[in-house]
């Protein structure tokens, strides 16, 4: 067996091996000197960028800004380590504003590519020059007021590196990403990308509306939200995409926070909470938002390339984006972008110019429809489609679960609708703003609504409709239930007991208090045992280890936890699909127009709670076409 080799002595790296060594932290990849030549030039306040690449960003990498530029007594200290401009101090260090603030991108790319420095003042005679390092010699040359970075041959002194780099499309591909999240955050200023020669991308200076549809595509500039809230010092702005427009990848989602691009699993845990009633669990919603709040309370200096930040108040921040991107999503109706209409009005005072639209009739039987009352078991309907139909055991454990509210939830979980006779619309009664949705006229193989409105022709799927409509009222008023009394809580017979790490006992010992809040009694047995005493009334049947580990997880990460509202939720929604009206149920044309109006006035009525769509609008011009009329 050989010896182990003898201790060497502890000695100083030289100052070329410790920027090798910082370099490999901050430049990754030819899109980590984009990125962090960029962050430099917005500081510098540049309203012109241009991005030029040779090869993916190996052999060559320039960017040139029309900023505020460096005097050349100070360009050796812009390529030397921790030099900088943006901090003197750790109270600037605490309140950060700017993108860059280390001192050590310039530096460390400059350990592993031939850099040269061109920079000019708005009041210089001419620009300056300075290449290699920072003991290199400033030299006179010539060019336009801002900076100008020129990166070639990355990693020619560290061959071992660059092999690990990918193909050149590859390289580009990251580095092309790269200039498109931060194009996104600045639409007030002009990018322009080249790539061997080519330009690949050009954006003129606009607004986050045009910069986004420009970027993301017309896709979804046409299927999207706007979303501006503000409280205290918190604001959130920017789009979120609608969920009948979700991707099957997470390849379209940009959230910023003071400007900067991050990848914050608080801030995606908060705006995926809030698509959960509306989108499918494998379909990943597409959004731009900006997060601005006081620099003093994010940490941004908790990654080498800081798209991570850590927040002073976590909990604060996670429910502020979910009760804006979630209020926005409320209004995915037939109403969107305007108020909800209020509840129809009565039959005999509903009038237009050219006489009643409703007349008052007998009680049709769509009311049994739309007032689902709970019953332990269903027998399959005569009109189900197969698999559709019959006891199902989830409604079964609903049940269970809500036990003696249940039946009282359910009974007041929709109204009795005013039916109409039919009635053939006119003009005036299409381009009521009440009714976006307007009058039923036919019903396609009992599946489809077919409706005129001022607009052409509204398809809309009975089913995913009424679910919805359902889904929302069980919601309603089971939410009204629970805020007239304190969470109801069901103690163990036999508390259950788990093996626990040291992070969960610590979670529990912590925030005891928010989970007591939350219908949860969990005390420590040991260093590594907890025991569930207690939980939720509304979840009694649920695993309690399970739920408990979701739980604890939820709180340790995001100060709070919604599992309770995903299981009830999905209890819900299991309940509201196998009571709404079921495929081949033959509607008259009241009946049809009371599920129109229901819609109308139904929050995230756009989409049923699995994300699709309820319903299509057919424009008269897209009519037009199809038969040649006007061509």
């Amino acid at each position: 067996m050989n010896a182990p080799p003898a201790p060497r002595p502890i000695r100083a790296l030289p100052d070329q091996l410790i920027s090798q060594i910082a370099a490999g932290e901050v430049v990754e990849r030819p899109s980590a000197v984009v990125k962090e030549l960029l962050e430099n030039a917005l500081d510098a306040g540049a309203t012109q960028i241009t991005v030029r690449l040779e090869e993916g960003g190996v052999k060559r990498i320039c960017i040139t800004d029309n900023g505020k530029g460096i005097p050349p007594d100070q360009m050796p200290l812009a390529l030397a380590r921790h030099a900088t401009s943006k901090i003197a101090s750790l109270d600037d260090l605490e309140n950060v504003g700017t993108l860059g603030f280390r001192g050590e991108a310039l530096a460390s790319i400059a350990s592993v590519a031939v850099v040269t420095l061109t920079s000019r003042t708005a009041d210089g005679a001419h620009a300056w020059e300075l290449e290699g390092s920072h003991l290199g010699t400033v030299q006179p040359s010539s060019g336009a007021p801002g900076t100008t970075v020129n990166v070639q041959d990355l990693y020619y002194n560290t061959p071992a590196r660059r092999k690990f780099l990918k193909s050149e499309q590859t390289e580009f591909g990251h580095c092309a990403e790269v200039v498109r999240r931060i194009a996104l955050a600045r639409p007030d200023v002009a990018f322009t990308l080249s790539h061997n020669g080519r330009t690949v991308d050009h954006w003129m200076a606009s607004d986050m509306a045009k910069r986004s549809a420009q970027i993301l595509g017309e896709t979804f500039a046409e299927a999207r939200l706007a979303i501006d809230e503000g409280s205290g010092v918190l604001r959130v702005h920017g789009f979120a995409g609608l969920p009948t427009a979700s991707k099957a990848r997470a390849d379209c989602q940009y959230f910023y926070v003071n400007g900067r691009f991050v990848r914050d699993k608080l801030l995606v845990h908060a705006v995926r909470a809030a698509y959960e009633d509306v989108l499918h669990g494998d379909r990943f919603p597409s959004y731009v938002l900006a997060l601005d709040l006081d620099p003093a309370l994010v940490d941004v200096n908790v990654h080498p390339s800081k798209i991570e930040v850590r927040f002073r108040d976590s909990r604060a921040v996670h429910q502020f984006v979910f009760h804006a991107v979630q209020r926005a999503l409320a209004q995915t109706s037939a109403t969107a972008h305007g108020s909800v209409p209020s509840p129809l009005p009565a039959a005999d005072t509903l009038t237009t110019g050219g006489g009643p639209l409703w007349r008052p009739q007998q009680q049709a039987s769509f009311g049994s429809i739309l007032n689902p009352t709970y019953t332990p078991t269903f027998s399959p309907s005569p009109y189900s489609r197969p698999g559709e139909g019959g006891v199902a055991q989830s409604t079964e454990s609903y049940g269970a679960l809500f036990a003696d509210g249940s039946r009282r939830v359910a009974e007041t979980a929709a109204p009795y609708l005013p039916q109409a006779t039919p009635y053939v619309a006119s003009s005036a009664a299409l381009a009521h703003e009440e009714f976006p949705l307007g009058f039923a006229l036919a019903q396609l193989h009992g599946i489809y609504i077919l409706a005129q409105n001022s607009k052409g022709l509204v398809l809309v799927d009975m089913h995913a409709a009424h679910e919805r409509i359902l889904y929302e009222q069980l919601k309603n008023a089971l939410d009204a239930q629970i805020s007239g009394s304190d969470m109801q809580v069901q103690t163990l017979l036999i508390p259950v007991t788990f093996y626990a790490d040291a992070i969960e006992v610590g979670t529990v010992q912590e925030h005891g208090d928010t989970l007591r809040t939350l219908g949860f009694d969990i005390a420590v047995l040991s260093p590594t045992t907890l025991a569930v005493r207690a939980v939720p009334a509304l979840l009694k049947n649920a695993d309690a280890q399970t739920l408990a580990r979701d739980v604890l997880r939820d709180v340790r990460e995001y100060g709070g936890s919604r599992v309770l509202i995903e299981r009830r939720n999905e209890l819900l929604g299991t309940l509201a699909c196998h009571t709404a009206v079921r495929a081949n149920r033959i509607l008259t044309q009241p009946e049809m127009n009371a599920l129109l109006r229901q819609m109308e006035s139904t929050e995230r009525a756009d989409q049923c709670n699995h994300g699709r769509p309820t319903w299509v609008q057919v424009e008269i011009s897209a009519l037009d076409k199809l038969f040649l009329r006007g061509q």
